[in-house]
């Protein structure tokens, strides 16, 4: 006997109400179907906006809630990678952090944690908000204004004599010490870098899964062009060369990825012309 499609919807969401965010496979289990006609079944009420989705993956699956339930996903940051984690963490503490001043790996993985880190701007500065805290506590903190201090007045002893001629004598003002401002050293060169590899990234529409490394002199991601997954290692280097190259290649290869390589500038002309050689070549084989 077929059975109703509201019918399943309804003992989705059933689910979802008592269960709150909530894989495929446990709804599939709960409303005792297989996961890939339970999955057809999220998608829809997705699309009929009746249930929400995560951008967090729990191993290869999203989380679907309802609203209201956006709280709940407080349980689940353990499935972040480990930089989202490390952003996750940070935003959850500090409630609000500044774009420009964070180091930019924990930029790129802010902008990875859409379900937890949600910006807006405040004048021309990008600020991300704990996804749990209000934007309105933020504009409070900013715009909360300085205490004055009042100056008591102190009777002079000796003058109470005259009770409409009383003297008085204002306590020293006390200024707040002012705190000191420390810098943080960064390489204007390093973070022009990085967002080379952004912008070439955006440009040539390839999407960021994973930050293997970020160090001064190579950047490493694992990310996803046109469908591939591949290792894109960046050098911060005028040219790349042999080295370079076999160094990539073992990277690629401990990930079991194909790989692609980035520089400030191309490869030496001999690397080009190797490369442009290989191109031609069918095989190399031994005499004997």
């Amino acid at each position: 006997m077929m059975q109703d499609p509201n019918e399943i919807k309804e003992r989705i969401i059933s689910v979802l109400k008592s269960k709150g965010p909530s894989l495929p496979v446990h709804i599939a289990g709960e409303i005792k179907s297989s996961i890939l006609f339970s999955s057809a079944f999220l998608s829809e009420l997705v699309s009929e906006k009746r249930i929400k989705i995560s951008h967090m993956k729990v191993g290869s699956s999203p989380l679907y809630f309802l609203t209201g339930q956006e709280p709940s996903l407080e349980k689940f940051p353990q499935y972040l990678k480990s930089k989202e984690k490390e952003a996750f963490l940070l935003l959850k503490e500090k409630k609000f952090l500044k774009d420009k001043d964070q180091n930019p790996a924990i930029r790129v993985a802010l902008r990875e944690i859409r379900d937890f880190a949600l910006p807006f701007k405040s004048g021309e500065e990008i600020i991300w908000r704990y996804f749990l805290v209000p934007e309105s506590e933020f504009k409070i903190r900013e715009e909360k204004p300085v205490e004055m201090e009042i100056k008591k007045p102190v009777l002079v002893q000796g003058e109470m004599e005259k009770p409409l001629d009383i003297l008085i004598k204002e306590e020293p003002e006390i200024k707040p010490k002012k705190r000191k401002v420390y810098k943080k050293k960064g390489s204007g060169k390093e973070e022009k870098f990085f967002s080379d590899v952004k912008e070439f990234l955006s440009a040539n529409s390839i999407d960021l899964l994973d930050i293997k490394n970020f160090g001064k002199k190579e950047i490493i991601l694992r990310v996803k062009d046109k469908g591939d997954e591949k290792l894109l290692v960046a050098y911060n280097k005028n040219k790349i060369g042999e080295d370079d190259i076999i160094k990539a290649s073992k990277k690629a290869s401990k990930e079991n990825l194909p790989y692609m390589i980035l520089g400030l500038g191309g490869p030496l002309k001999k690397i080009d012309r190797f490369i442009e050689a290989l191109k031609g070549l069918s095989s190399i084989k031994k005499v004997k």
